[in-house]
């Protein structure tokens, strides 16, 4: 028969300590590391449970969003189709609008991430090299030019909404402005369908991320709750503290030295 582990056999007397000793008087010394790591364990567990919880709410409430979606878009499909040919005398003017709009939007938010980094590397800049007036005025200066730049963009951005949003606007009186009103709607929708996918994905990633930082976490909480255990294990054995439950350990901890 192969030899007990003595390091099994201790943890094994640490974890029945844990479960038996908790209301003994005096208690052992090493239950209050016992305690202090199942404390941390739990709190890390809540925070895990948390973060899962707000993944399903995000999930569900994006699903809710596109179930939405999916049922004012048939309502409006159906308009557009009743009033397809006033329909078709916006839809291609609109297109490429539209198509240079969206392209020019994603350039936008690109730019826009930019400039953030820009900003915080401009910051971090004035910590590390505050001596240095001319490259922080460098900076600065580049700074205010990338910002004047943005700010053209979106305004260039705006005329082309303004734009497009005429196209897409009925005359008074205008036979088949129903249809019209009803495209519209449905091209606002994609572009909300578009800005929603980017939030979701976006959150989700970030709190999958969360979540693997905190599974990290838990990890390591285990791993010391596990030592506490073993420090346990190792002061009742030093103590041969009688139990029932502990007692038939310390004859095998003894061969097993």
């Amino acid at each position: 028969m192969p030899r007990e582990s003595y390091n099994d056999l201790i943890f094994q007397l640490g974890d029945l300590a844990r479960e038996h000793l908790a209301e003994k008087h005096p208690v052992p010394k090493a239950m209050d590391g016992v305690y202090e790591c199942e404390e941390v364990l739990l709190g890390i567990r809540d925070e895990l449970a948390a973060l899962e919880q707000e993944m399903n709410d995000e999930d569900a409430a994006y699903q809710d969003f596109l179930d939405q979606q999916a049922a004012e878009r048939e309502e409006q499909e159906a308009i557009t189709r009743k009033w397809r040919h006033a329909v078709a005398g916006v839809e291609t003017r609109s297109r490429d609008l539209r198509k240079s709009l969206s392209s020019q939007r994603a350039a936008y938010r690109y730019q826009k991430n930019s400039l953030n980094l820009a900003e915080q590397k401009h910051k971090e800049l004035e910590q590390r090299e505050g001596h240095d007036v001319r490259k922080i005025d460098t900076s600065r200066a580049n700074l205010k030019t990338f910002r004047l730049k943005m700010m053209r963009f979106a305004r260039m951005l705006e005329d082309m909404e303004m734009e497009l949003n005429q196209v897409l606007t009925p005359r008074p009186g205008q036979v088949g402005a129903q249809g019209i009103l009803a495209h519209k709607r449905i091209l606002e929708m994609e572009d909300e369908a578009e800005e929603k996918k980017e939030e979701h994905e976006a959150r989700m990633k970030a709190l999958d991320e969360a979540l693997a930082a905190k599974e990290a976490e838990e990890k390591d909480a285990e791993a010391e709750l596990d030592g506490a255990l073993f420090e346990l294990g190792e002061e009742v054995y030093a103590d041969r503290v009688a139990h029932p439950a502990l007692n038939p350990l310390y004859p095998r901890l003894d061969k097993a030295k």
